[in-house]
């Protein structure tokens, strides 16, 4: 049973040692992005919050950013066409350009977040998935003398000697779509020093996206209607 996830949202925070929100060197990338003839965002613009540069939304609620704030750097990408692939991709360019532009000498930690949509095989609803499939529920709900509407799980994995990355995971039903799992992979890495190396700020996402499709879908599978074993007492 394989399933197809559908990446509704990506977003990256990089954060580094506070800086003054001066809205020249980003202003500057933006030129150098333009200059180079791949500008990966058309607007620059200048918030109480900090300098944006950012895309026109090509679908309803979609943002295509990245937030230049005090403390860290944070690229957006939601409801748009970018893969995770060049999304990675992204995060490292702009990683490096910033670096550079403002002579940060280590990113303090990154944090990943990634959000996609996952259809259960077995079954035409989540609610009903999660409800009777995951969680085993049969008259327990009742309990609160009224339906519920939305399930949900959340998990957190903490770093350890062997993991030195720490997890968490959502997976709940979906509102707008009552036959899609909606789920959230968020990774929280350590340290990385501009002056090294800085490829891992793109290998961060790819290692997130791997938790989501290889743990988070298999442990989905487990509970999926043709995959599931006799629960207790049945």
């Amino acid at each position: 049973m394989a399933y197809d996830p559908r990446t509704v949202a990506l977003s990256a925070d990089l954060f580094h040692p506070p800086l003054p929100l001066d809205p020249r060197p980003v202003q500057a990338l933006h030129n150098e992005m333009f200059v180079a003839r791949t500008p990966a965002y058309t607007s620059f613009n200048v918030t109480p919050q900090g300098p944006v540069l950012s895309n026109p939304p090509v679908a309803p609620n979609s943002v295509s950013q990245v937030a230049f704030r005090e403390d860290r750097v944070q690229i957006r990408e939601e409801v748009t066409s970018l893969t995770v692939e060049d999304f990675a991709a992204r995060v490292g360019e702009v990683g490096r350009k910033l670096a550079t532009a403002r002579s940060i000498p280590v990113y303090v930690g990154q944090v990943v977040t990634l959000r996609s949509l996952v259809n259960p095989q077995g079954y035409d609803d989540a609610r009903q998935y999660l409800k009777e499939g995951m969680f085993r529920f049969e008259d327990e709900p009742e309990t609160f003398g009224r339906p519920a509407n939305l399930f949900g799980l959340r998990m957190v994995f903490p770093a350890s000697e062997d993991e030195t990355t720490t997890f968490g995971l959502r997976i709940e039903s979906f509102a707008a779509d009552p036959r899609s799992l909606f789920v959230e992979v968020q990774g929280t890495f350590g340290p990385v020093l501009t002056q090294r190396d800085l490829s891992p700020l793109s290998e961060r996402v790819l290692e997130t996206y791997r938790f989501l499709t290889t743990r988070a879908l298999s442990f989905i599978k487990r509970f999926d209607a043709s995959n599931r074993g006799p629960g207790p007492g049945r």
